[in-house]
């Protein structure tokens, strides 16, 4: 029904192109490597792994989305429990993959994880959707912030020009592909560097904000619970914002394959993680409202940046740059990990077959990852920054919610399927029914957004019978698509 990938592999100029029928085997399969052959390597370490998860965590979430959760609670005391139970939530999302990680030991995420559990339509389908909304909006959002605290320090008296941070945005975008094309160790390395800024980044919110709970600065916090009411509509969309601002913890999952020592490195690495960016989070929202109100915090377009202008003088011209770093990084580690689920697609036969290719010297799916440079800037010239943050949650959380419950299917359907590390079952039954009932009210909250959202991924299942099914193709069209 669907072109199978290649095993033969032939060169062809700088990359390698599959020739024969039959599943690439996966790195740990056990398959002899063929001679002349290239595969991704694994280069993925214990460190280098939380340093992808932490990463791509914490990136413009932390930046944007207090803004986002206030507004849509509707008091200081409301948009902390938001918070704090997103946080508990991700990491109960976290656990579930880290099972599904270390018992299905492919790359590829969200789309092998389907495939696995419930076929190939459903699996193309996430792999569609991905490729045309969630991934360019994603990349479109972190690289924004990154565009706006990167011009802050220029700007600081002013307003910066809409015009200016989105062409220095797609710079940063530009350089982040050709980064992800050039060297694997170099990406990881930088992505090691950017975590650390990141993690200074949100400690130089946090020290000061401890100092000023000391000194008794504590009034924006009286009567924590009193303001708007939070209302059936508003309360999805602030949980979106939530997850989005903890959205990272599912990319190591993309690199399996590149993992060492999986069954123990991506349990450990998400864990560790998690607790550590939870605690990070709500300790930096505690910091913001020891200084900046309710309604300060919703009229600022820069939200660290205010709070640094306040409490540390000249030294908060530096605040701008971690966080551009930090959001830089998070743009890095995106694309580093979705790349690798459209290589894996594209060896399953669901995407164009040069997708599959890596380069015989970087040993880089180069390809895959500039696929999405037009996408990116098409939504990066198009898109207002909070709607294309709930248009890519819908379908973002629709499948990760899919993804959880296959993990349950899975327990029915593959009971002796090896299992080296296994979550309580009313963990995943739990994160699949919130991220299915946060979807189902996004519909009634915001309509317009995720209803294109709910339509663009519908347009999966027809696109899936017409390049997959559909085995009468005129020849042009088979050439079109590489087969």
């Amino acid at each position: 029904m669907f072109r199978k990938a290649a095993v033969t592999t032939v060169s062809n100029g700088n990359y390698l192109q599959g020739q024969a029928n039959g599943r690439l085997p996966s790195m740990d399969s056990g398959q002899p490597a063929q001679e002349g052959k290239v595969v991704l390597k694994k280069k993925v370490t214990l460190l280098r792994g939380i340093s992808i998860i932490i990463g791509t965590i914490i990136g413009a979430g932390i930046f944007i989305s207090p803004k986002g959760i206030l507004k849509n609670t509707g008091s200081v005391g409301m948009s902390l429990t938001v918070w704090t139970v997103c946080g508990i939530l991700s990491l109960f999302g976290a656990l579930c993959y880290a099972e599904l990680g270390t018992c299905i030991k492919k790359s590829g995420g969200h789309y092998t994880y389907i495939l696995e559990a419930f076929g190939p339509l459903p699996a193309f389908v996430r792999v569609w959707v991905e490729l045309l909304i969630i991934r360019p909006a994603a990349t479109a959002v972190i690289s924004l912030a990154f565009g706006r605290y990167i011009l802050e320090p220029f700007f600081m008296q002013c307003e910066i020009p809409e015009l200016a941070i989105k062409l220095i945005t797609a710079v940063g975008i530009t350089l982040v592909m050709v980064l992800n094309s050039t060297s694997v160790s170099w990406s990881a390395r930088i992505q090691i560097f950017l975590t650390f800024c990141k993690l200074v980044a949100i400690l130089i919110i946090i020290v000061p904000g401890v100092i000023q709970l000391i000194k008794g600065e504590t009034q924006h916090f009286k009567n924590a619970f009193a303001g708007n009411d939070a209302s059936v509509m508003g309360l999805p969309l602030a949980f979106y914002s939530g997850m989005y601002a903890y959205s990272g913890w599912f990319y190591l999952n993309f690199v399996t394959e590149e993992v060492e020592n999986p069954e123990k490195n991506i349990p450990l690495a998400i864990c560790i993680s998690m607790i550590i960016v939870t605690v990070g989070y709500v300790l930096t929202n505690v910091a913001y409202f020891t200084t900046i109100s309710a309604g300060e915090l919703l009229l600022s377009k820069a939200v660290a940046v205010t709070f640094a202008e306040r409490l540390m003088g000249s030294f908060s011209l530096a605040v701008p740059v971690f966080v551009a770093l930090s959001c830089f990084g998070s743009m890095n580690g995106g694309i580093f990990a979705v790349s690798r689920m459209f290589f894996v697609a594209s060896r399953e036969g669901h995407l164009p077959e040069i997708l599959s290719m890596i380069h015989v010297r970087k040993h880089t799916p180069l390809p895959a990852v500039i696929v999405l440079h037009p996408l990116t800037m098409i939504m990066l010239f198009n898109g207002d920054l909070y709607s294309l943050l709930n248009f890519l949650s819908f379908a973002r959380w629709l499948f990760i919610g899919l993804v959880v419950a296959g993990l349950i299917y899975l327990r029915y359907k593959r009971p002796d399927m090896p299992r080296p590390f296994k979550v309580p079952l009313f963990i995943p039954a739990l994160f699949s029914f919130t991220c299915l009932f946060m979807v189902a009210l996004s519909l009634y909250s915001d309509p317009v957004n995720t209803g294109i959202g709910f339509a663009i991924t519908l347009t999966g299942v027809p696109a899936y019978y017409l390049f997959i099914v559909w085995d009468k193709k005129p020849k042009w069209f088979r050439k079109l698509l590489g087969k």
